[in-house]
């Protein structure tokens, strides 16, 4: 009887070919999602939490210079305006299953209570990735299921709203505990480094109010600029140039929700222009950098 009513159960699922990086709700979405993903194939960033569970099969993340490679039960934490992307191995992620959740700061600011910030777990040193014990995995994943469940016909308006709250509370609660410590982290041969996105992300944060050119960066890296350029792309899934805009755009964000003013946040991240500025920064956040400002102010 069981196993019936499990397999009535209904979620949201987002399409393997659904290229959505942004929210549509508020506060939080959760999905499942099937199959090798067509969309996030290059290097993109959010302003909310990214968490990625592996319901099945296999899955394969790159972290900024870090590729993650996930199984059945693994456990992905990405932070907000971090680059990251999936890491395609064909034929490998066909039958992967996973569950998303994406949730804002301002959501888990509410939730939190008392000395605990559940969005800790998201700013611990080391990996980001990992491998919970079978009975914690199996409640955290209980949880994300339930979140995932679509909405019921509940004869109490209002009802599935609150029980996500409690279930987004126990969840970050037991996630902030487990990842407190170090035991549960991916093990070194468990992800692969990738050197020279480090160093070019590297000398972009050391050298972000300069002119950063392409022969500079391929200098720096000991390569040829046609080598650079085809190994950056092929690594990252993007050009050099569309990499180092979107490092000035991320920081741009930072100092305007640190409380700068966008004058200090375009011309303090090496923009030749407040024009260039503003049209990236629209492109890339969906509103001016004012209205980005006023709109983490209220919160």
């Amino acid at each position: 009887m069981k196993k019936a009513c499990e397999s009535d159960k209904k979620y949201r699922v987002l399409d393997a070919a659904d290229e959505r990086q942004y929210m549509i709700d508020e506060n939080y979405e959760v999905y499942e999602k099937h199959g090798a993903p067509v969309g996030a194939m290059t290097f993109h960033y959010h302003n909310f939490y990214e968490i990625i569970y592996v319901l099945a099969g296999e899955y394969s993340s790159m972290i900024e210079n870090q590729t993650f490679h996930m199984k059945k039960g693994d456990f992905l934490l990405i932070d907000q305006n971090v680059m990251h992307k999936y890491h395609h191995i064909e034929k490998k992620h066909d039958s992967s299953k996973r569950v998303i959740l994406w949730v804002t700061q301002k959501m888990l600011a509410e939730l939190s209570g008392g000395d605990m910030d559940l969005s800790a777990c998201f700013h611990s040193n080391g990996s980001c990735a990992y491998h919970f014990p079978a009975y914690y995995e199996e409640l955290l994943q209980d949880y994300l299921l339930k979140l995932a469940m679509a909405e019921p016909e509940a004869h109490c308006p209002g009802v599935k709203q609150v029980l996500d709250r409690g279930c987004l509370t126990l969840f970050f609660a037991y996630l902030n505990m487990l990842c407190a410590g170090t035991e549960y982290l991916f093990a070194q041969e468990e992800l692969v480094a990738h050197p020279l996105v480090e160093y070019v992300a590297s000398y972009i944060d050391g050298h972000m109010e300069e002119n950063i050119s392409l022969d500079c960066l391929a200098d720096y890296v000991h390569m040829s600029k046609y080598h650079f350029l085809r190994k950056f792309k092929e690594l990252t899934g993007m050009t050099v140039h569309s990499f180092v805009v979107n490092k000035r755009l991320i920081r741009a964000s930072e100092v305007l929700r640190e409380g700068g003013s966008v004058t200090e946040s375009w011309q303090g991240t090496g923009f030749s222009d407040y024009t260039s500025y503003l049209r990236n920064f629209r492109e890339s956040f969906g509103m001016s950098p004012g209205k980005y400002k006023r709109f983490y102010a209220r919160e």
